[in-house]
């Protein structure tokens, strides 16, 4: 079986669409004074911090960020194995506030119905969004980004990659077809 591995985004790519995210965000979010972004592990927590990071340059705001873990609100704990949870950290109220969830991927949505159950364990927001890098479809959930990076379309059999720095040694997104 050969693999077939096709750049999709470099690091200026990423960082142009991250800057285009954050625009998108402003734009869309009205008062950002109640605006949080919560990054899901692993790969959406920076993609959070970079996206606060770009919105203060922009707008001058800081952007409160946090991080969640999902893995107890999984529903395929039974596929993928043990997993040793990562610490949720919402060092602020979500009452009130219009959250952005932030993750790397979207793909069957599973994780983002995860994400919606963690995330009304820890308060009530006045509302959720969903901002992601790559929607690559095959949804299995109905649940749809409110900001996307890129969308990709792809064969179930693919694999979209993202590396992000501070968690793998580069930034980049990588679609591996076998």
């Amino acid at each position: 079986m050969v693999q077939k591995i096709v750049s999709i985004l470099s690091a200026d790519e990423i960082r142009r669409t991250l800057n285009r995210l954050a625009s998108e965000i402003i734009e869309r979010t009205g008062n950002l004074d109640k605006l949080v972004l919560l990054g899901i592990y692993t790969r959406g927590v920076p993609l959070a911090q970079t996206l606060a990071d770009h919105i203060q340059r922009l707008e001058n705001i800081a952007i409160p960020t946090g991080a969640l873990d999902i893995t107890f609100y999984r529903d395929d704990l039974d596929k993928i194995g043990v997993r040793t949870p990562a610490k949720t950290e919402i060092p602020f109220d979500l009452a009130g506030k219009t959250v952005v969830l932030v993750d790397d991927v979207i793909y069957s949505g599973r994780t983002v119905r995860a994400a919606l159950n963690a995330v009304h364990d820890y308060g009530r927001p006045d509302a959720i969004r969903l901002a992601v890098l790559i929607d690559r479809g095959h949804r299995q959930v109905p649940v749809h980004p409110d900001f996307v990076g890129k969308v990709l379309p792809t064969a179930s059999d693919e694999t979209v990659r993202v590396f992000v720095s501070g968690v793998d040694e580069r930034d980049g997104v990588e679609l591996t077809q076998t």
